[in-house]
């Protein structure tokens, strides 16, 4: 399916532009385990993935951004001495890049670019990020700047936070920029240091299962727990000097200050740390190849971010719960931020397509939705074509 998407889009750009692109392709990525740790400067372990958006792009020899989608069938163009934020959503995803490269010190001379691609939209795969990388991957490359592979992540998640208006944490641009075949990342979100662990089960299918929700709840949620983190690590400051977040504090610490907290701080700095700690130990299930102990840690996640968290939704639930005791899954969760999106799973590659549909049907008579199926293969991050 990708094959026609880099078709597409070179068919698009020649057709526009009468000449021929330089092709990019830039993944979308999902989280393993690690959910609301990355501002918490804890850890998370993702990776990239066979969703992805295709750009195709060149240099032209005038003094104006050319910008065409394809999947929404609009076409900008934009002055590059008048660089500001456009009505058109999607456009602020590119040409915040481009904002952030000027602010690096370099001159972004006119360029066309025409892409496109098959991420889910709102399913929680970062389409964004992958709009933002693949951006800066292509200019680097196009105009020889030699701008580090680093870089590249911070300028694109700066392009989010600054340009488009969007707090999102590191994560997600990093996946996409550093993504390997068959590896996940485990990386600190503090330091931005990375290691590699394999995930290669020939015999497990990893599968999302798209709620197709977003509840109206997700934005200004998200943006309560962030606060109340904050106040948890504002009352354990009193107890520890050392702390400066989550990620410093230890389980054993929480509990013997917990009758000093307020009960609902307690529960969302209670499931953060238990995150951090899971993850670790997950880590150790892979270099083990122990699947059932990492599956196990998925499941203990979903819990702690239905009961403590408190950021899921009855449809997340109900496709976990689906899933348990089950010899064909091993291992499932809600993924993302909550309210909403996809739960991740784990299934054995025989039946997947039984559990599918058997899953499939449940959630019709249940919700009276279609569930959208992603199977989902790990690729490597932003490259060239």
């Amino acid at each position: 399916m990708i094959k026609d998407k880099i078709d597409t889009a070179s068919r698009h750009f020649e057709n526009k532009f009468h000449k021929k692109p330089h092709l990019v392709r830039s993944p979308g990525r999902i989280n393993l385990i690690g959910e609301h740790t990355d501002y918490n400067e804890g850890f998370v372990l993702p990776t990239a993935v066979d969703k992805a958006i295709i750009l195709a792009a060149s240099p032209n020899s005038g003094h104006q951004y050319r910008l065409y989608s394809v999947d929404m069938d609009e076409y900008l163009e934009i002055k590059s001495s008048n660089l500001q934020k456009s009505p058109t959503h999607w456009a602020n995803y590119l040409l915040g890049v481009i904002d952030q490269i000027k602010k690096m010190g370099y001159e972004v001379p006119g360029f066309d670019c025409v892409f496109g691609g098959n991420i889910p939209i709102g399913a929680g795969l970062s389409s964004s990020a992958a709009l933002e990388a693949g951006l800066a991957f292509s200019l680097n490359h196009l105009f020889q700047w030699d701008i580090q592979k680093l870089d590249l992540v911070k300028l694109s998640q700066k392009a989010e936070n600054e340009f488009v208006g969007v707090r999102c944490g590191i994560m997600d641009q990093f996946t996409n920029i550093f993504g390997l075949p068959g590896k996940v990342i485990k990386l600190d979100c503090r330091s931005l240091d990375y290691e590699y662990y394999p995930f290669d089960f020939k015999e497990i299918q990893i599968v999302l299962y798209d709620t197709r929700v977003s509840h109206s709840l997700a934005s200004s949620e998200y943006n309560k727990r962030r606060h109340q983190c904050e106040q948890g690590v504002e009352v354990l400051q009193q107890y520890g000097s050392n702390i400066k977040s989550l990620r410093d504090v230890k389980l054993s610490f929480l509990e013997s200050v917990k009758n000093e907290m307020d009960s609902l701080l307690y529960k969302r700095c209670h499931y953060v740390v238990s995150e951090n700690d899971r993850l670790l130990r997950a880590c150790e299930d892979l270099k083990n190849k122990d699947l059932k102990s990492f599956g196990d840690k998925m499941y203990q996640t979903h819990q702690g971010l239905k009961n403590e968290y408190e950021v899921s939704c009855s449809e997340l639930d109900f496709l976990v719960h689906l899933t348990m005791d089950q010899e064909t899954v091993w291992g499932a969760r809600m993924m993302g931020g909550g309210f909403g999106g996809c739960t991740i799973n784990l299934i054995k590659k025989e039946n997947v397509d039984a559990f599918n549909h058997q899953i499939e049907k449940a959630y019709l008579r249940k919700f009276g939705k279609k569930l959208g199926i992603y199977q989902i293969k790990i690729e490597k991050g932003t490259h060239i074509i």
